[in-house]
């Protein structure tokens, strides 16, 4: 079993910045795909930011330029940085990682995002 722990989120103010953290119970390897996803009552689940297994990010339109993903293979931690917040970025954020061909979902932390 695999286990994802998310941390970080909370209310936060418009336009300030918000790091969240993802704690695996395993390693994370280059090789593993890790992302970010949100998701809002009644929609759907959304790509936030997404590593690849070759590497590469991929971000969503809402968040190009202020969103940044990145891990820390020793700390066993998948990041999501976030500048400049905005209203609309409020959800549950979820840490999603796939180790070889099974993935795995955190329970998911609250952003909140308002004055």
């Amino acid at each position: 079993q695999v286990q994802l722990v998310e941390s970080g989120g909370g209310l936060v103010q418009p336009g300030g910045p918000l790091r969240l953290s993802c704690v695996a119970s395993i390693s994370i390897i280059e090789s593993y795909y890790m992302g970010w996803y949100r998701q809002t009552p009644g929609k759907q689940r959304e790509l936030v930011a997404e590593m690849t297994s070759g590497g590469s990010t991929n971000y969503a339109d809402s968040v190009k330029g202020r969103s940044t993903i990145s891990r820390d293979n020793v700390k066993r931690t998948v990041y999501l940085q976030m500048n400049n917040l905005k209203p609309e970025d409020t959800a549950v954020y979820y840490c999603f990682v796939r180790k070889w061909n099974t993935g795995y979902w955190g329970q998911g932390t609250q952003v909140t995002v308002s004055s």
